[in-house]
């Protein structure tokens, strides 16, 4: 960032943004009335109510105030020009620190000390004409977290934590003791769902209703991709908590097992059949719909696939004929549900002249039918 201190001189620092908070990685964070600072939690800056009221972010002329100190996110190290601050001062020959388009010389480090807290390993650099940088990086290596707002900066303590991780908008790595991201890393066409902000839980639920319970997974990617007007660019998550869509979505309880003797002694004596379709994928010969059939003594099924419904009959006739032609026994019941493709005059009469006994399940009552669905289940 580029100030304007005086006609003469220009000076160059990476001063913070606003509204950012360093806890161990540097995170954006809105500022929300919710957000409570106790006494405690501040370090530096006086607590007021439910304000805090640390030193306002302004600039003044460095060289009217050399005790001047700016909190720097963009300064990997603290360093400081007035070597009378610092205390345990040691020489030591150190690196080149490249500033203002000069360079300036580490020529020794020591500990500026405060009521409750110590900023230690402070390098001294003569150069730096009255500037005295305290690097944010440096603050947290001693596990204390920085919170900035738009009108000061607080040094936490801690203890401090953040009350929810909604509230956290970005989240950005610490390399090399500054806190970097790649611009490309948030452009729209990439894939970056770690720079999403989170929706609450309220939020999320109220777009899953607007748009007619679609699915999260559907309504990230319309998020991520803008493809809605007014949708937020958020990640919405799922909590299983519309009653709506978990109430359909339940399954009808099966009805118990009979603990009487099966009075199915032999194959084919019992048949239970159901349809289902049209399935999202054809099969091999482009049929949309399956006819499945299961033995009720040896749950051995059969399954037929099918183009339309009205092929049922000529299915079925065809594998009554060859199945009793191969066991040598007798179809003596069939089980099904109530739709047409099984009730009809087709079938009843077939039915009739080979004496074979039709169940059919009560309307809406899939349980009574209930081998056959699970094993539409399965398949």
């Amino acid at each position: 960032m580029l100030l304007d201190l005086s006609p003469d001189y220009q000076v160059i620092i990476f001063n913070t943004l606003v509204g950012l908070a360093i806890i161990t990685k540097c995170i954006w964070i809105r500022e929300d009335e919710e957000l409570l600072l106790s006494p405690q939690q501040v370090v530096l800056g006086e607590f007021k109510g439910q304000i805090c009221n640390g030193d306002p972010r302004t600039m003044e002329n460095p060289h009217k105030n050399r005790d001047l100190r700016i909190v720097d996110s963009g300064c990997s190290r603290s360093m400081i020009e007035n070597k009378e601050k610092l205390d345990d001062f040691v020489k030591i020959v150190g690196g080149t620190v490249t500033f203002r388009g000069g360079d300036g010389k580490i020529t020794g480090k020591g500990t500026i000390r405060t009521s409750k807290l110590n900023f230690e390993n402070v390098y001294y650099v003569k150069e730096l004409q009255n500037f005295n940088l305290f690097s944010v990086s440096q603050i947290c290596d001693t596990k204390n977290k920085v919170l900035f707002t738009d009108k000061e900066c607080l040094v936490l303590s801690k203890e401090f934590q953040l009350p929810e991780n909604s509230q956290v908008v970005l989240r950005i790595p610490r390399r090399h003791n500054l806190y970097c991201f790649n611009l490309s890393d948030i452009q729209p066409e990439r894939d970056v769902t770690c720079l999403l902000a989170k929706a609450s839980l309220e939020e999320s639920t109220k777009w899953h209703r607007r748009m007619a319970h679609v699915n999260f997974k559907n309504m990230n990617k319309l998020a991520k991709h803008g493809l809605v007007n007014g949708l937020p660019s958020k990640l919405f998550t799922n909590e299983h908590n519309c009653v709506a869509c978990n109430k359909g979505k339940q399954h009808k309880a099966s009805y118990k097992a009979i603990t009487a003797v099966s009075t199915i002694s032999a194959p084919l004596q019992l048949l239970h059949m159901d349809l289902f379709g049209p399935t999202s994928i054809r099969s091999i010969d482009h049929k949309y719909y399956s006819l499945v059939v299961t033995d009720d003594f040896s749950r051995f099924t059969w399954v037929f696939f099918l183009g339309t419904k009205d092929e049922t009959y000529g299915i079925l006739k065809d594998f009554i004929t060859f199945i009793e032609n191969q066991l040598t026994k007798k179809v003596k019941a069939i089980r099904c549900d109530n739709g047409t493709e099984f009730k009809n005059s087709k079938l009843i009469e077939l039915c009739g002249s080979k004496g074979i006994r039709r169940d059919y399940s009560n309307a809406r009552t899939p349980q009574q039918n209930g081998v056959a669905e699970r094993k539409n289940r399965t398949l």
